[in-house]
Protein backbone atom coordinates (compact mmCIF):
# COMPACT_ATOMS: atom_id res chain seq x y z
CA UNK A 1 0.00 0.00 0.00
CA UNK A 2 1.43 3.84 -1.03
CA UNK A 3 -0.78 6.55 0.32
CA UNK A 4 1.65 9.27 -1.19
CA UNK A 5 -0.58 11.80 -2.26
CA UNK A 6 -3.61 10.31 -0.95
CA UNK A 7 -5.72 12.73 2.09
CA UNK A 8 -7.73 10.59 4.60
CA UNK A 9 -9.99 12.31 6.98
CA UNK A 10 -9.68 10.64 10.38
CA UNK A 11 -12.69 11.20 12.12
CA UNK A 12 -12.46 10.33 16.29
CA UNK A 13 -15.62 10.30 18.27
CA UNK A 14 -16.21 8.76 22.12
CA UNK A 15 -15.49 5.21 22.33
CA UNK A 16 -12.61 6.86 24.74
CA UNK A 17 -11.74 2.95 25.59
CA UNK A 18 -10.72 2.59 21.97
CA UNK A 19 -8.33 5.71 21.21
CA UNK A 20 -5.51 3.64 22.23
CA UNK A 21 -6.24 1.01 19.39
CA UNK A 22 -7.09 4.08 17.03
CA UNK A 23 -4.14 5.98 16.95
CA UNK A 24 -1.21 3.34 16.04
CA UNK A 25 -2.94 2.79 13.17
CA UNK A 26 -3.42 6.85 12.02
CA UNK A 27 0.19 6.39 12.95
CA UNK A 28 0.59 3.51 10.24
CA UNK A 29 -1.13 5.72 7.58
CA UNK A 30 1.10 8.95 8.11
CA UNK A 31 4.11 5.99 7.75
CA UNK A 32 2.22 4.95 4.42
CA UNK A 33 2.36 8.69 2.90
CA UNK A 34 -1.02 9.83 3.54
CA UNK A 35 -2.00 13.21 4.47
CA UNK A 36 -4.30 13.08 7.82
CA UNK A 37 -6.91 15.13 8.62
CA UNK A 38 -7.66 14.70 12.04
CA UNK A 39 -11.35 15.76 13.03
CA UNK A 40 -12.78 14.83 16.62
CA UNK A 41 -16.43 15.05 17.90
CA UNK A 42 -16.95 17.10 20.92
CA UNK A 43 -16.87 14.65 23.34
CA UNK A 44 -13.34 13.54 22.10
CA UNK A 45 -12.40 17.14 22.17
CA UNK A 46 -14.27 17.86 25.20
CA UNK A 47 -14.90 15.00 28.07
CA UNK A 48 -11.83 13.57 30.22
CA UNK A 49 -12.58 9.98 31.02
CA UNK A 50 -10.53 7.09 33.38
CA UNK A 51 -8.63 6.67 29.47
CA UNK A 52 -7.00 9.83 29.81
CA UNK A 53 -8.04 13.92 29.44
CA UNK A 54 -9.18 15.33 26.20
CA UNK A 55 -6.07 17.81 26.11
CA UNK A 56 -3.90 14.58 26.22
CA UNK A 57 -5.80 12.61 23.48
CA UNK A 58 -6.17 15.94 21.14
CA UNK A 59 -2.03 16.43 21.27
CA UNK A 60 -1.12 12.61 20.34
CA UNK A 61 -3.39 13.46 17.26
CA UNK A 62 -1.35 16.18 16.48
CA UNK A 63 2.12 14.51 17.10
CA UNK A 64 1.05 11.89 15.29
CA UNK A 65 -0.52 14.24 12.08
CA UNK A 66 1.35 17.33 12.36
CA UNK A 67 -2.31 18.63 11.06
CA UNK A 68 -4.83 21.44 13.20
CA UNK A 69 -7.63 19.53 14.71
CA UNK A 70 -11.55 19.90 13.34
CA UNK A 71 -13.28 20.39 16.15
CA UNK A 72 -16.11 22.51 14.82
CA UNK A 73 -19.16 21.82 12.53
CA UNK A 74 -18.31 25.11 10.57
CA UNK A 75 -14.12 23.57 10.39
CA UNK A 76 -15.43 20.31 8.99
CA UNK A 77 -17.90 21.68 6.51
CA UNK A 78 -15.41 23.17 3.78
CA UNK A 79 -14.21 19.39 3.57
CA UNK A 80 -17.19 18.82 1.32
CA UNK A 81 -16.97 21.77 -1.16
CA UNK A 82 -12.74 21.54 -1.47
CA UNK A 83 -13.02 17.88 -1.94
CA UNK A 84 -10.00 17.40 -0.20
CA UNK A 85 -10.47 14.15 1.16
CA UNK A 86 -9.52 11.09 -1.03
CA UNK A 87 -11.33 8.53 2.13
CA UNK A 88 -12.72 10.00 4.98
CA UNK A 89 -12.73 7.38 8.29
CA UNK A 90 -14.76 6.90 11.63
CA UNK A 91 -13.09 5.28 13.99
CA UNK A 92 -14.06 4.46 16.46
CA UNK A 93 -17.48 4.67 15.72
CA UNK A 94 -20.13 5.13 18.16
CA UNK A 95 -23.45 3.59 18.44
CA UNK A 96 -24.86 7.44 19.08
CA UNK A 97 -22.65 8.51 15.76
CA UNK A 98 -23.87 5.35 13.78
CA UNK A 99 -27.31 5.79 14.62
CA UNK A 100 -27.47 9.82 13.25
CA UNK A 101 -25.56 8.49 10.34
CA UNK A 102 -27.15 6.06 9.81
CA UNK A 103 -30.42 8.63 9.72
CA UNK A 104 -28.69 11.88 7.86
CA UNK A 105 -28.24 13.40 11.29
CA UNK A 106 -25.47 16.38 11.52
CA UNK A 107 -24.70 17.70 15.09
CA UNK A 108 -21.25 16.97 15.07
CA UNK A 109 -17.88 17.76 13.13
CA UNK A 110 -17.16 14.06 12.37
CA UNK A 111 -20.29 13.85 11.00
CA UNK A 112 -20.09 17.00 9.35
CA UNK A 113 -16.80 15.44 7.77
CA UNK A 114 -18.52 11.98 6.65
CA UNK A 115 -21.29 13.58 5.30
CA UNK A 116 -19.06 16.45 3.17
CA UNK A 117 -17.17 13.03 1.60
CA UNK A 118 -20.60 11.65 1.22
CA UNK A 119 -21.99 14.34 -0.88
CA UNK A 120 -18.52 13.90 -3.15
CA UNK A 121 -19.57 10.20 -4.07
CA UNK A 122 -16.13 9.22 -1.99
CA UNK A 123 -15.58 6.61 0.43
CA UNK A 124 -16.35 6.50 4.01
CA UNK A 125 -14.82 3.97 5.94
CA UNK A 126 -16.44 3.41 9.44
CA UNK A 127 -14.76 1.60 12.34
CA UNK A 128 -17.44 0.14 14.66
CA UNK A 129 -17.10 0.01 18.70
CA UNK A 130 -20.48 -0.21 20.77
CA UNK A 131 -22.22 -2.10 22.64
CA UNK A 132 -25.77 -2.29 21.15
CA UNK A 133 -24.83 -2.84 17.44
CA UNK A 134 -26.74 -6.48 17.77
CA UNK A 135 -29.55 -4.44 19.60
CA UNK A 136 -30.97 -1.46 18.87
CA UNK A 137 -28.56 -0.26 16.41
CA UNK A 138 -28.57 -3.32 14.65
CA UNK A 139 -31.25 -1.63 12.39
CA UNK A 140 -28.56 1.32 11.76
CA UNK A 141 -25.74 -0.92 10.97
CA UNK A 142 -28.07 -2.71 8.39
CA UNK A 143 -28.47 0.76 6.61
CA UNK A 144 -25.07 1.42 6.51
CA UNK A 145 -24.18 -1.43 5.61
CA UNK A 146 -26.22 -1.56 2.52
CA UNK A 147 -25.75 2.35 1.68
CA UNK A 148 -23.36 3.17 -1.49
CA UNK A 149 -20.37 4.36 -0.80
CA UNK A 150 -19.97 2.84 3.10
CA UNK A 151 -17.15 0.19 4.01
CA UNK A 152 -16.92 -1.59 6.90
CA UNK A 153 -13.89 -2.32 9.10
CA UNK A 154 -14.06 -5.85 9.79
CA UNK A 155 -15.75 -6.89 13.32
CA UNK A 156 -16.69 -9.24 15.60
CA UNK A 157 -18.08 -9.65 18.79
CA UNK A 158 -15.28 -8.64 21.55
CA UNK A 159 -17.78 -9.87 24.66
CA UNK A 160 -20.09 -12.38 23.86
CA UNK A 161 -20.56 -13.79 27.14
CA UNK A 162 -21.02 -10.45 29.16
CA UNK A 163 -21.65 -8.11 26.23
CA UNK A 164 -23.79 -10.00 23.83
CA UNK A 165 -24.72 -7.03 21.53
CA UNK A 166 -21.45 -5.25 21.60
CA UNK A 167 -19.54 -5.33 18.14
CA UNK A 168 -16.01 -3.78 18.03
CA UNK A 169 -13.97 -3.86 14.70
CA UNK A 170 -10.42 -5.01 14.13
CA UNK A 171 -8.39 -1.90 14.17
CA UNK A 172 -5.55 -2.84 13.14
CA UNK A 173 -7.35 -3.46 9.78
CA UNK A 174 -7.81 -0.01 8.96
CA UNK A 175 -5.54 0.97 6.76
CA UNK A 176 -6.22 -1.91 4.97
CA UNK A 177 -9.71 -1.77 4.62
CA UNK A 178 -9.51 2.41 3.80
CA UNK A 179 -6.97 0.81 0.76
CA UNK A 180 -9.59 -1.18 -0.76
CA UNK A 181 -12.60 0.96 0.08
CA UNK A 182 -10.59 3.43 -2.20
CA UNK A 183 -10.52 1.11 -4.86
CA UNK A 184 -14.19 0.17 -4.33
CA UNK A 185 -14.07 -2.91 -2.75
CA UNK A 186 -15.14 -3.54 0.68
CA UNK A 187 -12.29 -6.18 2.38
CA UNK A 188 -13.44 -9.28 3.33
CA UNK A 189 -14.08 -11.09 5.58
CA UNK A 190 -15.88 -8.65 7.08
CA UNK A 191 -17.32 -10.42 10.22
CA UNK A 192 -14.78 -11.81 11.62
CA UNK A 193 -14.17 -13.25 15.02
CA UNK A 194 -12.67 -11.27 18.27
CA UNK A 195 -13.57 -13.70 20.90
CA UNK A 196 -13.86 -17.25 20.85
CA UNK A 197 -15.63 -18.38 24.18
CA UNK A 198 -14.09 -22.33 24.63
CA UNK A 199 -16.23 -24.12 27.31
CA UNK A 200 -14.35 -25.49 30.21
Amino acid sequence: MNFAGKTVGFGLTGSHCTHDQVLPQMQRLVDLGAEVIPVVSYTVANVDSKFGEAKMWLQKIRDITGQDIISTIPEAEPLGPSKRLDVMLVAPCTGNSLSKLANALTESPVLMAAKATMRNGRPLVVAISTNDALGLNAQNLAKLLAAKNVYFVPFGQDSPETKPNSLVSRMELIPETCWEAMHGKQIQPLVVEKFRYLPS
